[in-house]
């Protein structure tokens, strides 16, 4: 199971930490991710981390957010800076498994993540 939180409402400007918490016997050897789905659009990937911590991050939050892990507690977060609206969404937590703990897939590759949270909402005015 993959449980989320920390989503909320904020202005642009604001931040946001976002928690994942995986409920496995080890998060080892799996890449953890953060997409979104902001509303009318399709999913997209944010973040990825490995297992070892090697990161992936999309074009648009380089800037702004930052991924994490803590393999011994089994969470993954991503911290939020100067939110934009255009950042409003449901913010997903996803993992797959690689025995390369250095590799994620692509964050175009969303169907390639095995396991999947509910998701968070995150709405960001103007």
């Amino acid at each position: 199971q993959v449980v989320e939180s920390g989503g909320g409402s904020v202005q642009t400007g604001g931040s946001l930490r976002l928690s994942c918490l995986v409920h496995r016997s080890t998060v080892r050897n799996y890449c953890m991710a953060w997409f979104r789905k902001a509303p009318g659009k399709d999913r997209e990937g944010v973040a990825a981390i490995a297992s070892d911590g090697t990161i992936d991050l999309e074009d648009s939050v380089k800037d702004r957010f930052s991924i994490s892990r803590d393999n011994e507690q089994k969470t993954a977060s991503l911290e939020m800076n100067n939110l934009k609206p255009e950042d409003t969404g449901t913010y997903y937590c996803a993992l797959h498994y690689n025995p390369d703990p250095s590799f994620c897939y692509s964050l175009t590759r969303e169907d390639l993540f095995s396991w999947w949270g509910q998701g968070t909402q995150v709405s960001v005015s103007a």
